[in-house]
């Protein structure tokens, strides 16, 4: 004998492949992490020996390949000749790496002093700029202990 499917049958079927899907989108989507801001005033890393002979190279294969508009053949080139190079021939963009990184690590260490010497930019203010002061009030406001009730609504993109 067949079995007669009711609509109550039917319904949860419906209902159980909503919460099953709602369940495996919840899982897989994670609440993002905002990146810090970057502040414009820190010193960039210094390139490494290998950068400071791409440097070099770009020109000099510009010049023999004026015709060539890729970039990834420019690279695959610059780094095909980096590892056919001895070490003899890799001295000269290996010393002045190491001085650009001795002028880094200087910019660096004034740079970190500035940060906390009371600079420009005070590291105490680093969590109130991500938020306008009325919004800093606002919170103040509300852990003072407001018995209002609150609604808290999660807006998941």
């Amino acid at each position: 004998m067949k079995r007669v499917k009711s609509k109550a049958d039917a319904s949860k079927k419906a209902d159980n492949k909503l919460s099953a899907k709602k369940g495996s989108e919840r899982a897989s989507k994670k609440p993002r992490k905002l990146k810090a801001a970057k502040d414009p005033n820190k010193p960039k890393r210094p390139p490494s020996a290998f950068f400071v002979f791409m440097e070099e190279f770009r020109k000099s294969f510009k010049e023999k390949n004026p015709n060539n508009k890729s970039v990834s053949v420019v690279g695959k080139a610059g780094g095909d000749k980096w590892k056919s190079m001895s070490e003899d021939e890799k001295v000269p963009y290996v010393t002045k790496a190491a001085k650009l990184k001795t002028e880094y690590a200087k910019k660096l260490a004034t740079y970190n002093n500035n940060q906390s010497g009371g600079g420009s930019y005070a590291a105490g203010d680093e969590d109130e700029s991500d938020k306008s002061k009325s919004e800093v009030n606002d919170d103040e406001e509300e852990e003072e202990g407001s018995e209002e009730a609150c609604v808290i609504v999660k807006i998941v993109p």
